[in-house]
């Protein structure tokens, strides 16, 4: 304990002990320490959590346009849709540009898809803008080969013969041809049965033509029968035929120039104005037909405005490999596909104002008009018929039910042109349900864009398809994305100016029957 003198009272008192200094000085130190580590942390976050290895990937989706064969376009273009940052769905054509959009980025690579299955590969090599909006140019590229078949195909398994080595190990001495003869030829040990290694050296006696040619060259210890060297160079005697020809005239040296007379005919590449001698000046300049080697950058064949035998493909890029998910759907009942396209035409037809007239009412038969003969009535005329019509069914989750797409136009051209879309799904008793339908004419395009399919794919990456479709107007379009979930069709998400936005839906259409 502590002791104190006060002088006041006259004598010693006795003040703290020595453990209570120690249990408040302990106190105090631990509550600094505990104030200095929350204030640590606060500064440092990264320091004290560690990053999760599920953070979600960055993933683009954008629209690959050519003319031409597939894998072999004459022209071609790529057109961002969208990418997912791991929260919400950006535009691709304005998310991140440096000064070009991130999805357009240099070296970028696409996978291109096929109803959900990789058909090739598209590499970004370059980027501008038209109409205002960005697009890309690149390169249509196969899918690499395999390894597995490569490897399959370089590895020779040797069944009968003994022709191709193997790294494979055997219990048995292969047979070879030199064996009968050099089964005389045993190791040192003196066993002439003893089975000789064909990688073993071995000594072998000169032949008399050798001997002659070094009998003169022994060793000092004057050994007439020590073996000579393999690897000791020796000195032959020319033919005499050779000693004819080339005794006189030295070796030719193959880095000597040599004069070549040259042909009469003028070099490929020169062009000529008129008729000239031949030319020899290497400075001379040339004229050459087409691009020179090696000058400027490739020029790529770009697609302009929307020609009519424009085709489409979806194109995806992510930086993890994820497996394939095909979005077709199996019928159960084949002749079901058929029932449902022929009961959506029949819808597509009323929309559009081609359904046939029903038929006129019969008259009433009267005593008088029993003995009239009454001509049969004509049968309806066949409805007008739909142009580009296409029907598609996807599977867009695992285990979900058939989701249909029709579209489709009218055989009228000019601003009495129709275009119809609908978007569909069967319900329990084989009756189709309208989930979302699009009508429009060419005259009001620019108000209500025509709806083009484009194919299903996954942009958020959480295995579930949404449906791209093209909104084509008269001077400009726009991409979107819709969802089909729950008996409703909701769109997810737009590009231009209505998508910056985080995530866009509509109200959904209420289905009909």
């Amino acid at each position: 304990m502590a002791i104190r003198f006060d002088y006041l009272r006259g004598g010693p008192q006795v003040s703290l002990h020595t453990k209570d200094l120690l249990s408040i000085r302990g106190t105090v130190l631990a509550s600094a320490l505990l104030f200095a580590a929350l204030s640590s942390s606060a500064q440092y976050p990264g320091q004290v959590s560690k990053t999760s290895q599920d953070a979600p990937v960055v993933r683009s989706v954008a629209v690959v346009e050519w003319t031409g064969d597939e894998g072999h376009p004459k022209t071609s273009r790529i057109v961002p849709v969208s990418v997912y940052d791991g929260e919400v769905l950006q535009d691709g054509g304005i998310y991140l540009p440096q000064p070009a959009p991130l999805a357009l980025s240099g070296e970028v690579e696409y996978e291109l898809k096929d109803n959900g299955k990789t058909v090739g590969l598209f590499d970004i090599n370059g980027a501008g803008q038209e109409q205002g909006s960005w697009i890309g140019f690149g390169t249509w590229k196969p899918l690499p080969k395999p390894k597995t078949a490569a490897l399959a195909k370089s590895a020779k398994v040797d069944l009968w013969g003994d022709d191709v080595q193997s790294d494979r190990p055997v219990l048995h001495r292969k047979a070879h041809s030199a064996d009968s003869s050099d089964s005389g030829t045993g190791a040192s040990s003196g066993s002439s049965g003893q089975a000789s290694d064909p990688d073993r050296p071995t000594l072998h006696k000169k032949t008399s033509s050798d001997s002659g040619s070094s009998s003169g060259t022994s060793t000092d210890s004057g050994s007439s029968s020590t073996p000579s060297d393999p690897d000791r160079p020796t000195l032959h005697k020319k033919s005499s035929d050779s000693d004819s020809t080339s005794s006189s005239a030295p070796a030719a040296d193959p880095d000597r120039p040599t004069l070549k007379k040259k042909s009469g005919k003028a070099p490929a590449d020169v062009a000529y104005v008129e008729s000239l001698p031949d030319v020899s000046d290497p400075d001379r300049p040339r004229l050459q037909r087409g691009k020179v080697a090696g000058v400027g950058s490739e020029v790529l064949p770009t697609l302009k405005g929307l020609p009519p035998d424009m085709h489409q493909l979806v194109a995806v890029s992510d930086a993890r490999n994820r497996p394939e998910h095909v979005w077709s759907y199996s019928w159960a009942n084949p002749d079901d596909e058929a029932k449902m396209k022929a009961a959506m035409e029949d819808i597509a037809h009323k929309e559009l104002g081609l359904a046939p007239p029903p038929p006129p009412i019969a008259p009433k038969r009267t005593a008088a008009a029993a003995h009239r003969k009454i001509k049969p009535a004509l049968p309806p005329p066949p409805p007008a018929p739909l142009l580009d019509d296409q029907f598609r069914v996807f599977e867009l989750a695992y285990g979900s039910g058939a989701t249909m797409v029709l579209s489709a136009h009218t055989e009228v051209e000019g601003a009495q042109q129709k275009f119809v879309t609908l978007i569909a799904q069967p319900d329990l008793y084989g009756n189709v349900v309208v989930l979302m339908k699009s009508v429009t004419d060419a005259a009001h395009l620019d108000d209500n864009p025509r709806m083009r399919l484009v194919d299903a794919v996954d942009a958020m990456a959480d295995n579930r398809g949404e449906l791209l479709f093209e909104l084509r107007g008269l001077t400009e379009r726009q991409f979107a994305l819709y969802r089909v979930l729950r008996g409703q069709a909701a769109r997810l998400f737009i590009t231009g100016p209505e998508g910056i936005a985080a995530q866009i839906a509509d109200s959904p259409s209420t289905p009909q029957k």
